[in-house]
């Protein structure tokens, strides 16, 4: 008797829709890219990002200096190289901490109906103030450097991830394979750890993505105004903010690095959508 196909586990299934967007896949591989040029940037950079040379002040890009250099000496590119590290590294860690969170908020919201009015409406307080009044203001009362730019920046996405997850949890808790675990007496957290959760990440993974390039853009004009990344750390907002003064002359200073935003926030939006075709059951083929 002949063996009957293997079927794929959802996950291949996921990935297999996945490769059919190739923009989605394009940014996906730009992403890998960015998350080695971070890794091995010491490696990368030609030059030191903090040295300074006063004799090779404003060069022009060229052979020995391919972004050029700014009004110290220092080399842009590999400036922008080790920019990347900061630029991931905050977006992914800030997404991240409001996701948790927020996700556990809106879970809790959703599950327990005593607390759902509370927690959303702390929610909506909080989504109904402008993103950068609020960063602005939690730096300003916290002292202008990373950590707490990462704090405000935290704040301000959570509440997102809370009301995308809030909805979905509301969509499945009524299903019949959760009255099932109710029925052979789970207790409530393994309800919403064991078979909540799992099937309401898909809009979160979704969100993430969209929250990491939101949290690249608000941390890059954090730091373009001084209230983020301080010198001389090599934050791509920062280096725009630098070289605004030499924007007529030495364009360089501030394009290059503003460019490198630009490809990472359109390979992550490439991404997340590639992600919501791939996880949207409806549009399984």
């Amino acid at each position: 008797m002949e063996r009957e196909p293997q079927k794929n586990t959802p996950l291949q299934e996921v990935w297999k829709r996945f490769k059919r967007n190739k923009l989605a896949l394009g940014g996906f591989i730009v992403l890998v890219f960015l998350i080695i040029v971070a890794i091995f940037a010491p490696y990368l950079a030609p030059y030191d990002y903090a040295a300074q040379d006063y004799t090779s002040r404003l060069i022009y890009p060229n052979a020995q200096h391919w972004f050029g250099t700014d009004n110290f000496g220092r080399d842009i590119f590999s400036r922008v190289i080790f920019g990347t590290r900061y630029t991931l590294f905050i977006g992914l860690i800030c997404t991240t901490v409001a996701a948790f969170f927020g996700c556990g908020l809106g879970l809790i919201a959703a599950f327990f109906s005593k607390l759902d009015n509370i927690i959303m409406r702390v929610m909506d307080v909080l989504i109904g103030i402008p993103a950068m009044l609020m960063c602005i203001s939690i730096v300003a009362a916290l002292g202008s450097n990373m950590r707490n730019m990462m704090i405000a920046l935290s704040v301000t996405a959570m509440p997102n991830f809370a009301r995308v997850m809030r909805a979905q949890v509301l969509t499945v808790r009524d299903q019949e394979f959760i009255e099932a675990a109710r029925s052979i007496g789970a207790s409530n957290g393994r309800i919403m750890l064991k078979h909540i959760v799992p099937n309401s990440l898909a809009p979160v993974i979704v969100q993430f993505t969209l929250g990491v390039v939101n949290a690249i853009l608000m941390s890059a004009s954090l730091s373009f105004v001084g209230m983020g990344v301080q010198p001389p750390n090599p934050e791509w907002g920062l280096l725009i903010s630098a070289g605004r003064a030499y924007l007529r002359s030495e364009w360089y200073m501030c394009i290059l690095p503003g460019l490198a935003i630009v490809v990472t926030t359109f390979a992550l939006n490439l991404l997340g959508d590639g992600l919501r075709d791939a996880l949207d059951p409806r549009l399984k083929r």
